[in-house]
């Protein structure tokens, strides 16, 4: 168990990381006092809003809307890390960033191996596969599970699936282009 009362276990009993910082002590989005809520803030670069759901000082979720909830707070520390990397100000990799991931096992494993891609690098497919433990990148099924895990990011740009170059990803094609471009990718 780490400072924030988080055992980082996520049910799978392996040895996958769960979104820590390389100290390996977790962070809470914006305090452990954090209440649930939606936070929307515009983005000029992208052209739509980022929106962030959060509840336990845990990302549940990123999305680009073109409208954001009308529920949604334009404040929260999160949103202006965001800003900064949308500007180019700060290479952020956004690792310290708790994201709940409550999708299956073998898809939390590739959401995971897709935090570790540094900015400004990307990987394909096969290489994620590879990357991956329990997968096979010879395996057909085993390819598409990678194909669906990006395709079903719930925090696309948290989770970076815009580094893996011929992968889906969960955010809007004109925001995946957008992200590609920043990073130089």
């Amino acid at each position: 168990m780490d400072d924030t009362g988080d055992t980082g276990d996520e049910g799978d009993g392996g040895d996958e990381p769960r979104g820590e910082a390389e100290s390996g002590v977790s962070q809470r989005v914006g305090g452990a006092d954090e209440v649930a809520g939606i936070f929307a803030r515009e983005s000029p670069y992208l052209e739509r809003y980022v929106q962030l759901g959060i509840a336990s000082g845990r990302v549940l979720s990123v999305s680009f809307p073109e409208t954001p909830d009308e529920e949604a707070q334009p404040d929260h520390e999160l949103l202006d890390r965001i800003e900064k990397y949308l500007e180019g100000v700060e290479e952020d990799e956004f690792d310290d960033v708790i994201v709940a991931l409550t999708v299956p096992t073998d898809h939390r494993r590739v959401l995971e191996r897709v935090r570790q891609i540094p900015y400004g690098d990307q990987i394909n497919v096969e290489t994620l596969t590879r990357m991956t433990s329990g997968l096979d990148h010879t395996e057909e099924d085993d390819l598409n599970a990678v194909r669906t895990a990006l395709d079903q990011n719930p925090a696309p740009l948290l989770i970076p699936d815009h580094r893996v170059r011929d992968g889906p990803s969960a955010a809007p094609p004109g925001v995946e282009q957008k992200l590609r471009s920043l990073e130089g990718l």
